[in-house]
Parts: structure tokens; sequence; C-alpha cells
């Protein structure tokens, strides 16, 4: 067909849809390996090869199309990608067990036995680098205490909980009281740190553990270590001793009365026994043996609370050569209405005591008309089998 000099040239509509649709060559069809190259293991990542052509028509006109990108550029490009992605995948929290090349992260802390005051001062600043346990690749980590061995509820001490963070800063004090001499020969501080969840259990990520015997009176310790795998709980422990708590106790023998006075100052970290977290605390004595069953005093009940002052003084009509003879038994309860009051813990002073509680008997005797005051830890065990 001729067409003269100035004529639009005429196009079938075969043609026309042929030009639409077929504009040139057909391109290769990119796969999915593409952009995620695979290398043989332990051989460095090397040049990708460029993907198959399906004629050389199609090289040569990937080369007048500087729009497109070219298999090699895909290829590089692929990688980075691939790297980033790999670089933002998610943990597998369920399935994820920490091992010797995990770091679990580091804690830095302070601690302080104020020998005064019978207190010890733990202070949490910051940890770093901690393993990240949500699945935004965070964590939302807060710090928990126990005193070890009788670990329970009423000795954990816990700081608040910061969220989305690896590199929590809590600079925050928490303070045991009651914290006697023989604590710190005996006791062990763990010192935990766990990601909290709102729909779950909370989920444990490292610990560390300090003995008291390390710490200096009146001296803060700076401490930087790092976090370990939860290490086995000692299943033969002696679960009757248990710790429940603290309570002041002050002994002394009033000579111009021939009475001792006994007095019930504060309790601190007792156990909570009550469904909203607290206890109705109060505190009863007895002096044992008691023939005549005279010898019980109570307290009064303080609401909703788990370190309760009292600062109450009970008289018991004794000779001083008695003494010997007898024990103080004294045990913290908490009150219930409609139903029988719970017991919390208890502990006993006197010549067949040991430890802190025998000295502080000895002292009362040794020392009249003074009185002398000491913390003492209660137990689970009900001391002589008594009865609310």
């Amino acid at each position: 067909m001729t067409q003269r000099k100035g004529e639009k040239p005429v196009i079938s509509i075969q043609e026309h849809m042929a030009i639409d649709v077929c504009p040139g060559p057909i391109q290769p069809i990119k796969q999915i390996s593409d952009y995620f190259p695979r290398y043989p293991r332990g051989l460095p990542p090397s040049a990708p090869a460029l993907p198959s052509s399906s004629s050389a028509a199609a090289s040569a006109t990937e080369s007048d199309r500087p729009n497109e990108d070219k298999p090699d550029r895909a290829c590089a490009g692929a990688a980075a990608s691939s790297q980033a992605s790999r670089r933002d995948e998610e943990p597998d929290v369920e399935g994820y067990d920490s091992d010797d090349s995990t770091t679990l992260g580091t804690l830095e802390f302070s601690l302080q036995y104020d020998q005064e005051n019978n207190a010890l001062h733990c202070t949490i600043n910051k940890a770093k680098g901690l393993k990240p346990m949500d699945h935004n690749g965070l964590s939302d980590p807060y710090v928990k205490l126990h005193l070890l061995p009788g670990a329970s509820k009423a000795n954990k001490l816990r700081t608040k909980t910061l969220h989305n963070t690896l590199n929590p800063v809590w600079s925050e004090t928490l303070t045991y009281y009651g914290i006697t001499d023989e604590d710190m020969v005996r006791k062990t501080l763990r010192i935990s740190v766990c990601d909290e969840d709102k729909f779950r259990h909370n989920e444990f990520i490292g610990e560390t553990r300090i003995p008291l015997k390390k710490l200096k009176p009146n001296q803060i310790k700076n401490f930087n270590n790092c976090l370990e795998k939860q290490l086995p709980v000692n299943k033969t422990e002696d679960k009757s001793l248990e710790e429940r708590g603290r309570i002041m106790i002050s002994l002394k023998y009033n000579t111009l009365k021939s009475c001792l006075v006994v007095g019930i100052i504060r309790c601190a970290h007792l156990a909570a026994m009550d469904a909203n977290g607290f206890s109705d605390p109060y505190v009863k004595t007895y002096l044992k043996p008691d023939e005549n069953k005279k010898s019980k005093h109570k307290t009064a009940v303080k609401k909703k609370t788990l370190n309760p002052e009292f600062n109450e003084e009970f008289c018991y009509d004794i000779k001083y050569a008695d003494l010997t003879k007898k024990t103080l038994e004294v045990t913290v309860w908490d009150y219930d209405i409609g139903k029988s009051n719970d017991f919390i813990g208890g502990v006993s002073l006197g010549i067949n005591a040991n430890g802190e509680r025998l000295k502080h008997w000895f002292d009362c005797l040794k020392n009249k008309d003074k009185k002398i005051e000491r913390w003492h830890t209660l137990t689970n065990e009900l001391p002589g089998s008594l009865n609310d």
C-alpha cells in the first residue's frame, strides 16, 4: 500500500490493538527468589547472576529503557532490603530459649545497709540491652526483689514498669525494713528483671544475686552486673520457714513493778491475706507456759495495710527469776468479718529460741529497766499450736 506525501497513515483496528498491547519485546517475569538470593553456607556473598532473558532483543531493549529497573540493580536492592527485613524481624518469643551465647542485658544498681535503722536500701538505676520480649522488638521491663532463703510475696518489692524500651532508666529506691545483722550474714538478694504483659503472664528476662555479706554497714556499694538465666529453686528448702514479714518488738523488765513490759511497735512487709492485696493486721502475745491462761494480750486492728504501726505495750507481772523459764510467743493475724481470722506469721522469744530471738531475750535479762528493741522475722510456723 502506497502512501502519498502529506497524508496520515491509515492504521487498522487490528494493528492499533497490536501496538497498544505489545509495545515491545516481552520482558522476563521476575521470580520471587530474585528478591531473596541464597548463597552457599560458609561462603561470602558474591554478585547475583542476571536473570535469563527470553531473547537477545530483550537485553537490547533493556539498555534502551532508562526508567526500567535493571536486573543487577534489582538484585542488589533486593539483597539490601532482605538484610533490612532480617533486622526488623519479629522475635520468636514463645520458642526462644536463652543460652550462654544470648545477651540478656546488664543492670546497674547500688545497695546500702543502714545498720542503725535496720534498713537495706536498694537503688535500681538502669538497664541496658535487655532481651526483646514483645512482638514489636521491645519490652515493658520492671525489676522485682526477693530475699533468699524464705522468698515469698511478703518480702517482694518491685519498681514501676517502663514501656517499650530495652534501655530503661528507673532511678528508683526500694527499701527493706527490719533487716538484722543475722540477715546480712545468711541472706541473698535476688534481683529479677521481667517483662510485663497485660493479657498473659509476665515473662522473666534475667536475674542477678548478691549475698548480703558482701556489703559493709553504712557504705554504698555500686554494681553493674550482667543478667543471667533463672537459677533453679532449692526445692529442699523448709517451707515451714517461709517468711511472712517483719515485726519490731521491745522488751524491758521493770524492777519497780516487777513486770515484763512487751512493746509491739510496728510490722513491715506483711503477707497480703485479702483479695485487695492488703491485710487488716493485729498482734497477739502470750507468755508461756500459761497455766491460768491469762497472758493473752491483743493490739488494735489496723485496716488495709501491710506496714502497720501499733506502738502498744503490755505488762506481765512476773518475778525476774522466772523469766528464764518463760517463752514469749507473738503472732500476727488478719482480721476478717464473718469468718475465721487468718494467721499471717509468728515468732517466739525465750531461752529455747536461737539467733536474734535468743539474743534479744538475754539482752533484756542482762539490762534491767532498759528498753531493748529488735526486729524479728515472722514465719508461717504457728508457735505453740495457738488457735485464734
